[in-house]
């Protein structure tokens, strides 16, 4: 089934494109949602009126996010966590727990744009994934360090 996206969908494709899935995934996703809209004679035409707009909007979201990529790879998150006798993590650190330390020092990056969390498995410093925008990716340092009670 063609239809024209209104928002950008991670894996599927950014908004203003004119993409195929199934029909079961545009009933109970992305038509409930407002994400797309099936790609009919009216909406194609009404896609191509607004192709400058998306273009100017994908360009301006295109520099923020090469922006946020700057500001993310220059700084580094330190986690606490609660560890055992033997080093091992009590629990695991997620990417909620790295969103909420970003948030602290002023960044703000949903939670489902962290990716590779599962490489943190112990102490130390790990490298993970942020991706920000189509194409745009970042590496966040991310420092594990045990609690101290």
């Amino acid at each position: 089934m063609k239809v024209i996206l209104t928002d950008n969908i991670v894996r599927v494709g950014v908004k203003g494109d004119l993409v195929d899935v199934k029909s079961g995934y545009f009933r109970n996703y992305l038509d409930p949602q407002g994400l797309a809209v099936k790609a009919t004679k009216e909406n194609m035409e009404e896609l191509e009126k607004m192709r400058d707009q998306l273009k100017k909007e994908e360009a301006e979201n295109r520099k923020a996010a090469e922006a946020l990529k700057e500001k993310i790879e220059g700084l580094t998150v330190e986690q606490k966590v609660r560890v055992g006798e033997d080093g091992k993590l009590f629990g695991s650190v997620t990417n909620k727990d790295i969103a909420e330390a970003l948030a602290n020092q002023g960044i703000e990056l949903d939670r489902k744009r962290i990716e590779e969390v599962e490489k943190i498995d112990g102490l130390g410093e790990f490298v993970i994934n942020a991706r920000l925008y189509e194409g745009v990716n970042a590496e966040l340092k991310v420092n594990v360090v045990a609690e101290v009670e």
